[in-house]
């Protein structure tokens, strides 16, 4: 348990430098800059209409590894959680598909992406969506309030994945689900590799088996576990000695009624 503090902090060092604007990417500073972000042109991973709305401050500042919201599969009026919300693009565009009647709350550890988030939601006039600062393995949401929860490259980072799960059960109303995009493998790192804190901040040694995955979620208590999609993720992170196949997949579930 005393190493968990040493991932925290160098994770939330890595993606404050992101959003002070001192890094372009969550990735190693030997790949492409915006290989789980944005580059000049595009935003990677989303359908072009679903961002054309929103302002240049929220899609460079997108830093997943896939698409959570397009499988959520959103209703008006319903209230979304967002693990690890960054600059708050999922949330932004899951507070469009539940309108007015629905709300949206981002959880984030990193005090200069929640200020970037927040200037973001006054900017917009987002007054459907909430950022609150937290860790996802201890998350500051109420029991049984949500409906969906959403996260995007976000639980590989985390040192406790179990407490991650557990937590999320726990503030699911029965019947709620989840919808993750996230950095899985298939095999597991060498000793040497899963120790290097900086490469487990760039969402590379903190990934873990996809059946480990979708194991620690069941232990938790999810049903209807699905890895929706699975793709190399050899774009996103450079292949090394000793490094598994990586993948980024799409994973859903639910809490039992």
């Amino acid at each position: 348990m005393s190493e968990q503090p040493n991932i925290h902090d160098v994770v939330r060092q890595r993606y404050g430098s992101i959003a002070d604007g001192q890094r372009s990417s969550c990735c190693g500073d030997d790949i492409a800059a915006d290989c789980c972000g944005t580059s000049a042109k595009e935003v990677r991973f989303y359908d072009a209409e679903m961002v054309a709305d929103l302002p240049v401050d929220v899609t460079n500042l997108s830093l997943g590894c896939g698409d959570p919201v397009s499988i959520a599969s959103l209703k008006v009026g319903e209230t979304v959680l967002d693990l690890g919300s960054g600059g708050g693009i999922d949330c932004f565009m899951a507070a469009k598909q539940v309108g007015p009647s629905g709300y949206v709350i981002g959880v984030d550890m990193t005090p200069a992406m929640l200020e970037k988030a927040n200037a973001n939601k006054a900017a917009m006039g987002a007054e459907n969506v909430e950022f609150r600062a937290g860790q996802i393995e201890a998350l500051p949401v109420d029991d049984n309030s949500i409906d969906v929860i959403m996260s995007n490259c976000v639980i590989n980072l985390a040192p406790d994945k179990l407490s991650v799960f557990h937590e999320a059960f726990r503030v699911l109303k029965p019947g709620g689900r989840v919808s993750i995009s996230d950095i899985v493998t298939e095999g597991d790192f060498s000793e040497e590799l899963r120790a290097d804190l900086a490469q487990w901040a760039e969402c590379v040694t903190g990934a873990i088996d996809a059946e480990i995955y979708t194991d620690l979620m069941r232990q938790a208590g999810f049903t209807n576990i699905q890895i929706v999609s699975k793709e190399n993720a050899n774009e996103l992170i450079q292949p090394r000695e000793g490094m598994p196949t990586i993948y980024s997949a799409r994973i859903t579930a639910t809490k039992p009624v």
